[in-house]
């Protein structure tokens, strides 16, 4: 009997199966030469993992590499699929495995040759997910001995089994096809071994010592030509052509038109004419009627345009998205720091102001505190005529988070630091230098923005640094980062116990501040009156300390000695914790927005030779101030944990302690599910608030208490800033961790934005747009990274269509009326909820109240109807009958 022939084993990574005959199967494949017969390795293909639910780094990793699989769905996977099946070589190990679930391992380094293996017994399976726990002494010495250990084995001679291959290499083989001549060769024997003698002699001179065999064409052998390699490259034609125009040399030529004109007689005779005299009596009314209408309206102007609304020369209604203007970015700090707050001059067109601090966390930062103390902490002056250059650079103690332009003065700028501290500026003294590189300071219609190199060649070259002039006192400040800074208009001013008071001297000098410490501060900018009398010593002390030539004297009276007036705490009520406050915004924000016009007169007054009024704060003290009785002293606050609070700065007296504190808040809303990042009034109704923070927006009335008009739903990404639309009221923008900006337009959606674009590839940190022109407005987006980005804003959106403003008022007031109608609404369904527990309760009580003798009434008429229905029951079956049921009624 013939030996039966061996399989050739598949190659390491083949991808193709060898038809197996009819009847056989393949003998599975395992590591019995690597030490490991219990291990049969296998390929499955990307359909078989998302069969089985073993798709590779998805649902077995690196980290978890094995996967239970039930021999019923391999057994499935059979019955579908057949030999397609991954798992058809080793059909006979899974036929024959006892237990119910396969261990199959992803091999990712195909140490075995394969993507996948089976383990194929119980108790490899069990030694694989829970190894045997070694000896302390064969631990140490498992460090020694290699992971594997090859034991060679000689291969073993086998059978060589033919598959066809001999055929194909007997057709690739070279073998002769013509057929060979033989030639014989004879000499006498008497010849061999004879002396033999070599000599030269001459060819040609002998007969027959020389023949020439020269090629000839043999008609009886032809070679026929059965394959030939030849090369081909498409190539194109290429064809040389060459056109000259014809040039002619060119001439002047001119034309002249002369006019025509009667003769005498030909006049003498058409004025003579009744014709002609008739024909201009009866046109002569209409011709005056058409020019009286020409000198009163203008006849070309098209009908249908004037009905649409004006269009301007800049841009186009059909563009939508924001394109990018400029950009900035401080090439010259060391560190990577991030943008924290962003502000435009207010009188200075092209001139704005951004805040940097290192992106370091608090641990971090205590970590490299000792390196952060030899870097400065700056606020930089970019201008679009130098977008390599800061124009100014303000020093501060530590890093600023935010900071504001005071609505009077516009070189005094206000800060607050990370540590807790307000910190002032005056840059009165380089106002000439910013203003020699602004850009349309005139605001003339043609605007022309020269290079820096141009206008100052020498000063390009220095850096501008310029120290604060004033700190708050560590002491009596905030204990953590300071989030949000604004001024105090120059309406009003406060006092300790925030009564408002209507403020004479006509400049701004308080101001508002949140910190992370749960408080919020007032601070005043005037000195306050010393209840004691300072002593000499001290006064020699304070005389003999010099002041450095490059500080001014502004705020020297407010350095390291500078305390709030009043500090508010928003409790929590029962609890002793208060909120954390992030950003506020007072009733009276959105004066600033119009206020532009008053700061370019105070700039020009103080430009003139008037005396700045910040340089005598003093007199403001002997003011008398007249209350205001009618003022709203109430604000918004959003919170560290996703609150927005109403409350008041007014304090009152506590009842218990006598002490006054400050008042409880008005309401209080958890809507957004992240802190609040923006809170603003908009700039064209004074009592709408917006609110950004987490993954939502809310825009809020002031007034209502039922809860915001209107509320997104979550986003993809979480929100970080957001900012009204200066022009549009149904405008705001809202900027995202991922690098988008939300573009809201409420007249053409109010459920979700009308348009996202992407600014750049990292956090979004601040917004804030600026009107440059009536036909240009451009929007200011710093990102995490520390670069500004200065992008125009598109028509559509800076130019509000002709009852934009009524119709989002009117907007407003529905959804004003929404709420009321749900708050109605819910009153009713808690009403109706009420009148139901009464009902239920009024029954509970009817059957509790019962007496003995109904109780016992009602058991019996249970007990009659119980007998009369057994009684039928009974007669149906014809168990009993008619009198016998009689007679056992009767024995009952």
């Amino acid at each position: 009997m013939a030996p039966k022939p061996q399989k050739r084993k598949r190659a390491k990574h083949a991808k193709t199966k060898m038809p197996l005959p009819v009847g056989e199967e393949a003998e599975p494949l395992n590591m019995e030469s690597m030490g490991h017969p219990e291990i049969y390795p296998l390929v499955l293909t990307t359909k078989t993992q998302e069969i089985f639910n073993c798709r590779v780094d998805e649902d077995v990793t690196e980290e978890q590499p094995y996967k239970l699989i039930k021999k019923e769905d391999i057994f499935a996977d059979f019955a579908n699929r057949a030999a397609v099946s991954d798992f058809y070589p080793v059909k006979k190990i899974v036929q024959e495995y006892p237990g119910d679930e396969l261990l199959l391992v992803y091999d990712r380094d195909f140490k075995y040759g394969l993507n996948f293996y089976v383990i194929g017994t119980e108790e490899g399976k069990e030694n694989y997910l829970n190894p045997p726990e070694l000896p302390e002494e064969q631990e140490e010495y498992k460090d020694h001995i290699p992971e594997e250990t090859y034991i060679y084995k000689p291969p073993i001679s086998k059978p060589w089994v033919s598959l066809g291959s001999e055929k194909e290499i007997e057709e690739e083989s070279v073998k002769e096809s013509t057929k060979q001549i033989t030639y014989m060769i004879s000499r006498k024997r008497s010849e061999f071994g004879a002396p033999i003698k070599f000599s030269d002699q001459n060819a040609s001179s002998v007969k027959d010592a020389y023949i020439e065999c020269t090629a000839y064409p043999d008609k009886n052998f032809t070679l026929k030509q059965l394959e030939r390699d030849v090369g081909m490259q498409v190539v194109p034609q290429i064809k040389e052509t060459s056109t000259q125009t014809r040039w002619t040399c060119p001439k002047n030529a001119t034309t002249q038109y002369y006019p025509r004109e009667f003769l005498e007689e030909e006049k003498e005779a058409l004025g003579q004419s009744k014709t002609l005299t008739e024909f201009l009596n009866g046109v002569c009314t209409s011709v005056e009627i058409a020019l009286q209408q020409n000198e009163i309206m203008n006849t070309f102007i098209h009908d249908w345009k004037c009905l649409a609304e004006e269009e301007g020369t800049f841009g186009d209604k059909t563009d939508t998205h924001l394109k990018e203007y400029q950009s900035f970015t401080d090439l010259h700090s060391l560190t990577e720091k991030m943008i924290t707050c962003v502000s435009w001059h207010p009188v200075i067109y092209g001139l704005i102001a951004v805040s940097v601090a290192v992106r370091l966390s608090f641990e971090e930062r205590v970590h490299f505190s000792g390196k952060l103390l030899l870097q400065p902490s700056l606020i930089l002056f970019w201008s679009f005529s130098d977008p390599i250059h800061p124009q100014l650079m303000l020093e501060s103690p530590d890093d600023i988070f935010c900071f504001q332009f005071c609505p009077t003065d516009p070189n005094i700028i206000a800060g607050g630091c990370i540590n807790g501290q307000v910190v002032m500026w005056d840059i009165t003294a380089h106002a000439d230098r910013i203003e020699n590189i602004k850009a349309g300071g005139s605001r003339s219609k043609k605007v022309t923005l020269k290079p820096m190199f141009l206008l100052e060649p020498e000063s390009n070259k220095e850096e501008m640094y310029i120290r604060h002039c004033a700190v708050s006192s560590i002491e009596s400040g905030h204990r953590k980062v300071i989030t949000d800074i604004h001024w105090l208009p120059d309406t009003f001013e406060i006092n300790r116990l925030g009564n408002v008071f209507e403020n004479r001297s006509g400049i701004s000098c308080q101001l508002v501040t949140c910190s992370a410490d749960c408080t919020i501060c007032f601070w005043d900018i005037r000195p306050q009156k010393a209840v004691t009398p300072q002593p000499q010593a001290e006064k020699k002390k304070e005389e003999s300390i010099e002041i450095p030539f490059d500080i001014p004297s502004t705020f020297l009276h407010l350095d390291l000695s500078w305390k709030p007036l009043s500090k508010i705490r928003l409790s929590k009520g029962e609890t002793t914790l208060d909120h954390c406050p992030t950003k506020l915004s007072l009733s009276e924000d959105n004066l600033l927005y119009k206020a532009q016009e008053k700061i370019l007169a105070q700039s020009k007054a103080v430009k003139a030779g008037e005396m700045n009024p910040y340089q005598n704060l003093e007199n403001a003290l002997s003011n008398i101030l007249k209350p205001i009785d009618d003022f709203c002293t109430k604000f918004f606050v959003g919170t560290e944990e996703g609150e927005v609070i109403y409350t008041d700065w007014k304090m009152e007296r506590d009842p218990e302690t006598g002490r006054f504190m400050a008042k409880k808040p008005v309401s209080l809303y958890t809507v957004h599910d992240g802190a609040v990042h923006t809170v603003q009034r908009s700039p064209f109704y004074k009592d709408i608030i917006l609110t950004v923070g987490g993954w939502n927006v809310a825009i809020w009335k002031e007034g209502i208490m039922t809860g915001p008009l209107l509320q997104s739903c979550c986003a993809p990404k979480r929100y970080t800033s957001g900012h009204w639309s200066l022009t549009r009221p149904g405008v705001f923008y809202i900027g995202r961790e991922d690098g988008y900006i939300d573009i809201w337009d409420l007249l053409e959606k109010t459920h979700e934005p009308a348009q996202s674009q992407n600014i750049c590839i990292t956090m979004i940190m601040y917004i804030k747009p600026w009107t440059f022109s009536a036909k240009q407005q451009f929007i200011a987006i710093a990102d995490y990274y520390g670069t500004l980005h200065i992008l125009e804003i598109p028509w559509t959106l800076s130019h509000p269509s002709t009852n934009e403003v009524s119709s989002i008022s009117h907007y407003f007031e529905r959804e004003v009326k929404h709420l009321e109608y749900v708050e109605q609404r819910k009153n009713i369904r808690e009403q109706e909820r009420r009148e139901m527990e009464l009902e239920l309760e009024k029954k509970k009580v009817k059957t509790f109240q019962k007496s003995k003798e109904q109780l016992e009434a009602e058991l019996k008429m249970d007990y009659e109807s119980y007998l009369e229905l057994e009684k039928n029951i009974l007669s149906n079956l014809g168990l009993t009958k008619v009198k016998d049921s009689k007679s056992y009624m009767e024995l009952i």
